[in-house]
């Protein structure tokens, strides 16, 4: 007489974290390169999340964070969105099998989202840039590019201004906190 145990659920591991929702996060996950000169001279219109194709000594180089988004930017050609101007440097060790360091690398972006960019980069005056590449949690690289118009000289004094009007306000707050 074999007494018959009762299946009992599994516990949960507290480790594991809850699902998040995709899209609402800003992106996590090692930096590779950052365009910070991007905010400076464009007025970003709306961000998007790509997949990058590459290489193997490509990917070995991102890893050693030899990536260059300065002078980069996106053009749609034959309906599909390419990086152009990146400069991920050579991978030594690669030797005879290294990649040429600014050849145009394809991103990857869902049907939708490529329509939708293609519609708003083709209005006059917008680009597309790309901001930041990073490796994700799982080791995709991925690159966070925007919609953008360009800003004038004007524009940028005025930022300038308004940034230093915000921290003259912060300093006398603190100040004033202190007394």
């Amino acid at each position: 007489m074999s007494k018959k145990k009762k299946s009992q659920p599994k516990p949960t591991s507290p480790g594991k974290p809850a699902k998040k929702k995709k899209g609402k996060d800003p992106p996590s996950g090692k930096t590779i390169a950052e365009n910070r000169k991007a905010r400076h001279n464009y007025e970003l219109l709306e961000k998007l999340e790509c997949g990058l194709v590459l290489h193997g000594s490509e990917v070995k180089s991102l890893r050693n964070g030899k990536l260059s988004l300065g002078e980069a930017y996106v053009r749609f050609h034959r309906g599909e969105l390419w990086l152009v101007n990146a400069d991920i440097s050579e991978y030594r060790q690669a030797n005879l099998w290294n990649h040429d360091p600014k050849r145009m690398r394809k991103l990857l972006v869902n049907k939708r989202e490529l329509e939708r960019l293609g519609e708003k980069a083709t209005a006059g005056g917008l680009t597309i840039i790309p901001l930041r590449a990073y490796f994700t949690a799982r080791g995709i690289v991925k690159i966070m590019v925007a919609v953008a118009r360009g800003k004038k000289t004007h524009d940028k004094r005025q930022n300038l201004k308004t940034q230093e009007a915000r921290r003259q306000i912060d300093r006398q707050m603190k100040a004033g906190n202190r007394r």
